[in-house]
């Protein structure tokens, strides 16, 4: 999970209005665009655990289930693009997930998951230390409702098998730091982190080379 940057609402949507229209109106068309601004904003990944998702693999999610909130059905705002996992992510916040409050979850296109948790290589994920109480509950609170690091899931060895070819990458360049000044040292740093923008679990591989666990 890391933070994204919304864009402007999908036309489509101002078609639709709660007690009026239902989700299931939407057409095909209006799906489809969408899912075009979804992608815009997080790429072809789960917005939650960041593993790649194609059109026959995802869902449009409800941040606030709808039927929690009828109200925020067709708010662009709510909707982010989930992997269709049973055992993760939207639908076992949906359908899996014991009680827990909206407030205390990390809402990828308003808080940055970075100040929250740390992507650690052998595919764990960990609140930050010094974080006060209500910032560890909503840290803990978001990777037990999504389950991102449930010990036996397969999200765990998915996020350290995406790290793994990176390790040496970043021993190289931490090696590195005393031979170049400053500049030139984050001038390699930003080209890694380029080239792995684009990646599944790319927070994950971030970290990893920042050396952030």
């Amino acid at each position: 999970m890391h933070r994204l940057n919304r864009g402007q609402t999908p036309l489509c949507l101002s078609k639709y209005q709660h007690g009026r229209n239902n989700w299931r109106d939407l057409t095909d068309q209006d799906r489809e665009e969408i899912w075009q601004a979804l992608e815009a904003m997080q790429g072809s990944r789960c917005a939650y655990c960041e593993a790649g998702i194609t059109q026959y693999r995802r869902h449009i999610e409800h941040f606030v289930k709808k039927g929690r909130n009828p109200r925020v059905t067709f708010q662009w705002e709510n909707l982010f693009g989930s992997c269709n996992r049973e055992d993760s992510c939207g639908k076992y916040k949906d359908h899996s997930a014991s009680p827990y409050s909206d407030a205390d979850l990390l809402k990828p296109d308003v808080d940055d998951p970075d100040d929250f948790l740390i992507f650690v290589h052998d595919g764990t994920i960990q609140p930050r230390q010094n974080l006060d109480a209500v910032q560890q509950r909503r840290a803990e609170e978001t990777l037990r409702v999504f389950n991102l690091d449930a010990e036996h899931g397969a999200l765990r060895q998915m996020r350290k098998a995406a790290t793994s070819g990176y390790l040496q990458t970043a021993e190289t360049l931490w090696a590195l730091a005393e031979e170049f000044d400053d500049d030139e040292w984050q001038q390699l740093i930003d080209e890694e982190l380029a080239a792995i923008a684009d990646l599944p679990f790319v927070t994950a591989i971030r970290h990893t080379l920042c050396r952030m666990s």
